[in-house]
């Protein structure tokens, strides 16, 4: 019986902020979201419901939880980990700080488990952020959702048979993002480094930088092979041909506007170009619009290159 059977909480206790919505959580309906979980390798799951994907690592040693979504999704996660093992969830690793990734926490650190991120996400989580890009108010998170461990550089978990190896990548998606490495059984979890198939949110407005994705996107490929599976922060399940592709769009988007940049094109005239219509249709249809993310991208890269 998982620990939530024991654990009652209120799915509108907490504000949360959905990334790919304009309203907050609590105002959002959850209760049709079902929770998929999909196989990635022996004893490693990837969980898809509203949110962040999730990563699981089952085995003797306890459930190792990667991200877990929003506040009133934890019963319904819960449930999908009791259909693929009876051991409870020992430790919760987030990726970053976004509330699509970290809303869950409060109810899994009441119950017990063990919450363990970079530096900086604890320091976004235990004081109020706002977003500008989506017009979010985000409030300071609850003693019991902030991570007790947090590392700088890297930390290695040793359970299930796994080496579970977290590194942090520096102004990437935001400025406390880890990637984790199942070393044996070749799986990567890249967080919101790596958005499948869209175009990907980067939050300048707290460390991130476009540069910094492109980074982290070369440290993952570095330790990747043909037969490694790669969860995304968002999107299907990937592998490394696939990151390559991001990559390649990401360096391309990344030339064209700081060419745009150097030649004086203002940001407006430089969307109303459509330097992106070529990746528009595939890349383009996530919840952030091609106009969208070129603005961050601008913004990012303008600001950058100002002397």
């Amino acid at each position: 019986m998982g620990f939530l059977h024991r654990f009652a909480f209120s799915a509108t206790s907490i504000v949360l902020l959905s990334l790919g919505s304009p309203t907050l959580a609590q105002s959002q309906d959850f209760t049709k979201v079902e929770i998929k979980t999909v196989p990635v390798k022996e004893g490693v799951y990837m969980l898809l419901g509203e949110g962040g994907n999730i990563g699981v690592s089952t085995g003797e040693d306890g459930v190792f939880l990667i991200d877990d979504q929003f506040a009133p999704l934890t019963a319904k996660i819960q449930a999908a980990l009791d259909q693929i093992t009876d051991k409870p969830v020992r430790f919760l690793l987030n990726t970053h700080w976004h509330f699509d990734h970290t809303g869950g926490n409060e109810n899994f650190g009441k119950a017990g488990v063990v919450i363990v991120a970079h530096n900086h996400v604890r320091e976004r989580l235990k004081t109020d952020q706002f977003l500008k890009v989506f017009d979010r108010k985000i409030p300071a998170s609850p003693a019991a959702a902030l991570p007790i461990i947090t590392f700088g550089d890297t930390v290695t978990f040793h359970l299930n048979g796994q080496t579970i190896h977290a590194f942090h990548v520096e102004q990437a998606h935001t400025d406390g993002d880890s990637v984790i490495h199942f070393r044996e059984a070749n799986v990567i979890h890249a967080g919101d480094v790596y958005f499948n198939g869209i175009y990907p949110f980067i939050d300048t407005e707290h460390g991130g930088s476009l540069d910094g994705m492109i980074e982290a996107t070369e440290r993952i490929l570095a330790i990747a092979d043909r037969d490694t599976k790669i969860i995304p922060g968002h999107g299907p399940l990937s592998n490394r041909a696939e990151l390559v592709t991001y990559r390649r769009m990401l360096l391309d988007v990344r030339s064209r506007t700081r060419t745009a940049i150097q030649k004086g094109i203002t940001l407006d005239d430089f969307i109303a170009s459509k330097p992106t219509a070529d990746y528009d249709k595939t890349w383009g249809k996530g919840f952030l619009s091609p106009e969208k993310f070129l603005t961050i991208v601008y913004q990012d890269l303008a600001a950058r290159s100002t002397p």
